[in-house]
């Protein structure tokens, strides 16, 4: 079965193409700036990378652009849309109506818009890559996969926050996480590459990139995770300031006089690393700025790396111990000293570090010492790979 996943952003597209019998990337790439004239695609297929200029003022146009490529004679993957048998989306919020992955209808659609007062960003440009799939591929099955659906195995007491239950009872307002489709493909790929059973292991999963999470994996579940009701609670991220005590915000609101609206902008993307520093919102940039003595730069990182690691030492008690760790994600996946600073903050746990071994950049590998109390590892993320697992799952289910 050959499954097109697709992560649609408010003015982007990124898509993959995987032949499900042996789990191969046909092809995969990015639109950018959709809705403008300077509209452009980077396509990867046969061992070549193309980037085309070409206008798309909508996600339909950039969807029935892409599909184009895949039957490019210049690099074609496939001879027909026929060949494409179903579609997965990327949905970051589920709220409480999503418990699971979901085959697409329009009801499913009309509550993924629900659910986008959670995920602004995220959800509505979802649900226009899923009309626009309608229109463009007719009849074709597509699947949602939400992030937040990984994380309701959590238990209430986990995921309630201490506010009148009212809200709770009125709005959903709960702790939801995110990260979920990532959480789970590493953690299972961890259990498959030590041969263990995952539902008998304890995990802690750090998916740190420009969106951050940590999760609790508890017998192969999530048991905790730093994210709350939106992607912005937790620990600092490059732009997002995570989790602050609530007097903050009504402090700044009062003495700046902004509203509601600017405050959560400020939160969203002029906080975290970012916000410390003063510098551009890139790790690289921060983390060399912080090597070269930048004082802000500096704390910016250590607050970081201290956050990632008293996350990892909280969840460590609530499962009564963990296994092992994981990094993931563009961060967790490449910048050596980020892991190796949170390690070190780990000692009292009996982590240790081989700094030889964590000296590389995106590698399925362990980097911790043979002498290690919890095993550490490197396991890059495949959330498209579970994307299209979920998709095959439920579109054989429906065909039976």
């Amino acid at each position: 079965m050959k499954i097109l996943v697709l992560n649609c952003g408010s003015s982007s597209l990124k898509y993959q193409l995987i032949n499900m019998e042996n789990e191969e990337v046909l092809a995969s790439g990015k639109y950018e700036r959709i809705g403008e004239e300077e509209a452009f695609i980077t396509h990867k297929a046969l061992g070549k990378k193309v980037e085309i200029k070409k206008p798309a003022y909508d996600h339909k146009e950039a969807i029935e652009f892409t599909l184009a490529q895949l039957t490019n004679p210049e690099y074609k993957v496939i001879d027909s849309l026929d060949e494409i048998e179903a579609i997965g989306h990327r949905v970051v919020h589920g709220g409480e109506i999503f418990k699971s992955s979901a085959v697409i209808d329009d009801k499913v659609i009309e509550d993924i818009r629900k659910c986008g007062e959670f995920a602004p960003l995220h959800n509505p440009a979802a649900a226009l890559g899923m009309e626009a799939c309608k229109k463009v591929m007719p009849g074709k099955p597509m699947v949602a996969v939400f992030d937040t659906t990984f994380h309701q195995t959590m238990p209430k007491e986990n995921y309630i926050y201490p506010i009148p239950y009212e809200y709770y009872k009125k709005y959903g307002i709960r702790k939801y996480g995110a990260h979920g489709t990532s959480h789970m493909y590493v953690s299972q790929r961890l259990a498959e590459i030590e041969k263990k059973d995952v539902t008998k292991l304890k995990i802690v999963s750090c998916h740190l990139g420009q969106g951050s999470s940590i999760c609790a994996i508890k017998n192969g579940k999530s048991f905790d995770t730093s994210m709350g009701l939106t992607p912005l609670g937790g620990i600092p991220m490059v732009t997002r300031s995570g989790d602050l005590d609530p007097s903050v915000l009504t402090y700044i609101m009062k003495k700046e006089n902004i509203s509601a609206g600017e405050m959560e902008d400020i939160l969203n993307k002029k906080s975290g690393v970012m916000g410390i520093s003063g510098l551009a919102p890139d790790f690289r940039v921060i983390e060399k700025a912080s090597n070269e003595g930048n004082e802000r730069a500096e704390i910016a990182i250590e607050s970081f790396e201290y956050s990632i690691a008293s996350y990892i030492a909280k969840y460590t008690a609530a499962m009564n111990g963990v296994d092992y760790i994981i990094f993931t994600g563009g961060i967790g996946e490449n910048q050596i000293n980020i892991r190796k600073g949170i390690c070190e903050k780990l000692k009292f746990m009996g982590v240790e570090i081989d700094v030889d071994e964590n000296d590389m950049r995106g590698e399925e590998k362990i980097i911790s010492k043979d002498t290690s109390k919890v095993t550490v590892y490197v396991v890059p993320t495949n959330e498209e790979l579970m994307i299209a697992k979920e998709t095959e799952k439920l579109v054989q289910l429906i065909s039976k």
